[in-house]
């Protein structure tokens, strides 16, 4: 038994010497030893040496949950007989300690009659190009990884630059912010950019993700678009995120100052009519001949009133269109967009009370909140 397994590696070991003769593979990486997370240049080339030969070359990085890669640059030159294949790729290791990039590769052998044969076709008459497949085990690359230091947000080479519209504005309404990151490394996306905080309102969308291939790694640019609001006046604290540079094994700080914002409070008194309309009805003693003449074009408009029922004529109530929008909305958020288009300074107590609702889990009355705003009206 072990005579027959040692004449099956022998045979392997000569088959593989064989296949190889026929052309060169050299791999390149950037460093063994990297970083979780560092961005590491690998280049692939495969070349043909035996020029009696019609190879075709099928080659791939093995996927792997210990690593991440992706291809920044492909070279293929098919010259019959001459080929030349040149990849270069960027990886990412995902966890310390030894990781094995691995290979697929199939030599495919063919001859130039059957390459005639195959270039014969057209759309309508496919003729399948005949080969004799190889696989072919290339020597894996074996990285050592490194941890890196802890409370480490952003890995690479990176600068941060950030844009605020304005620091003055009306209470409750969204003052624009954006955060712009740019360099090489590992994508420079995290979940929460800025902090929450008790004393402001935080509306956030997706970050915009833009990144270019280059020689020497990929260029990152992503912008943070979001939004701050308050009733009140409010700062904005120092923000310091930590950065790692593999390449010069450095840590450093991507910061935005602290920000003041001066935020122009609604007046509540001014937004409860104090004037009684219609007035309240008073009895005046001293002048009695008054009353009963009020009374008297009450009953007479009252009688009035029932004939003109009575006769199928049909009166006419003007409707205050927003009072109308008030009634039709069947949840806090459509009330919410509702009373802020129409006017976010006349409603501004129900406004809080439905994004304390809805944003810090507070109780929400929906039913006595649209009578609020209907009495506002």
């Amino acid at each position: 038994m072990n005579h027959s397994l040692g004449k099956t590696i022998l045979i392997l070991l000569f088959t593989c010497i064989m296949y190889a003769e026929d052309f060169t593979y050299t791999p390149h990486i950037e460093t063994h030893n990297p970083y979780v997370k560092e961005p590491v240049l690998l280049s692939i080339d495969l070349k043909q040496t035996n020029p009696n030969k019609v190879l075709l070359f099928q080659f791939s990085v093995n996927p792997n949950k210990a690593y991440k890669i992706h291809q920044i640059k492909g070279i293929i030159d098919n010259t019959l007989h001459h080929k030349k294949h040149h990849y270069l790729y960027e990886l990412y290791p995902l966890k310390s300690g030894d990781i094995n990039i691995t290979f697929s590769f199939i030599k495919r052998v063919t001859t130039d009659a059957k390459v005639r044969f195959f270039a014969s076709g057209d759309r309508d008459d496919f003729k399948k190009l005949q080969t004799k497949d190889f696989p072919i085990a290339l020597k894996s690359i074996e990285l050592h990884v490194k941890p890196l230091p802890k409370n480490i947000e952003f890995i690479g080479d990176y600068k941060l630059d950030y844009k605020i519209k304005t620091h003055q504005a009306e209470a409750f309404v969204p003052i624009p912010m954006t955060i712009t990151i740019t360099g090489k490394g590992y994508p420079p996306v995290v979940k929460n950019i800025i902090a929450k905080n008790e004393h402001f309102k935080q509306f956030t969308e997706n970050p915009e993700i833009h990144n270019v291939p280059t020689p020497t790694g990929t260029q990152y640019t992503v912008n943070y678009i979001t939004a701050l609001s308050a009733g009140k006046n409010f700062t904005l604290p120092n923000t310091k995120l930590k950065a790692f540079n593999p390449k010069t094994q450095k840590e450093y700080f991507l910061e935005i100052p602290e920000q003041n914002f001066t935020i122009k409070t609604v007046n509540t008194g001014s937004l409860v009519d104090k004037t009684d309309t219609p007035k309240p009805f008073k009895i005046d003693l001293s002048n009695l001949s008054k009353f009963f003449g009020y009374l008297i074009t009450f009953i007479a408009g009252y009688f009035t009133a029932i004939l003109w029922k009575r006769e199928g004529t049909n009166s006419l109530i003007e409707v205050n269109p927003l009072k109308e929008k008030i009634i039709s909305c069947n949840d806090a958020k459509s009330l919410l967009r509702v009373l802020m288009a129409a006017d976010s300074k006349k409603f501004a107590l129900i406004i809080e009370a439905l994004e304390d609702g809805l944003y810090k889990e507070g109780s929400l009355n929906l039913k006595k909140l649209k009578t609020q705003a209907m009495e506002i009206l």
